[in-house]
């Protein structure tokens, strides 16, 4: 890579970095929001998929809209980006295995991921490659922050003295 490659390169991944970053947040932020609102069907979702205990489904469904929220809200201020991303891609991996799960298993679920899930009505079909799918390219907006934490207008930016 030339001198010159190399500068322009150093310039385009913080924007780059910048689009996951917000993205990321958008996807959490919108994910947690329409489920906070009802803790119970969230509980419902996360039992839907049959891997924990009802009590332990309640419990992690009631948790799991605040965790999104406060990744989101990190995200979209720029604060502790490699953290949250791995964070993010932590949960991602985890989602991924349950709708694969579900999936093998035969399950007619709704995945829950934007919707407060559950069984599905009769005649419905489940859509576990497009869920899948979709969740891989949230997973690789999070490898992007991974690899490369460092965006524009960010805390993380502010505190390291690199925003511009």
């Amino acid at each position: 890579m030339e001198i010159g490659q190399t500068a322009r390169a150093t310039q385009v991944w913080p924007w780059i970095s910048t689009v996951a970053r917000l993205g990321l947040a958008a996807v959490w932020l919108i994910a947690g929001g329409l489920k906070v609102g009802d803790l119970a069907a969230s509980g419902r979702a996360v039992n839907a998929y049959q891997i924990f205990p009802y009590e332990g489904a309640k419990v992690i469904g009631a948790a799991q809209p605040f965790l999104e929220i406060a990744l989101g809200l990190l995200l979209l201020a720029g604060l502790a980006v490699r953290l949250s991303a791995g964070i993010s891609a932590a949960l991602l991996v985890i989602f991924i295995a349950g709708i694969v799960s579900a999936w093998v298993r035969g399950l007619q679920i709704d995945c829950g991921c934007f919707s407060t899930g559950g069984a599905l009505g009769a005649g419905a079909e489940p859509a576990y490659g497009l869920d899948i799918a979709r969740d891989l390219g949230f997973l690789a907006l999070a490898g992007i922050l991974l690899w490369r934490p460092r965006t524009r207008f960010s805390i993380d930016g502010i505190l390291m003295g690199d925003d511009q």
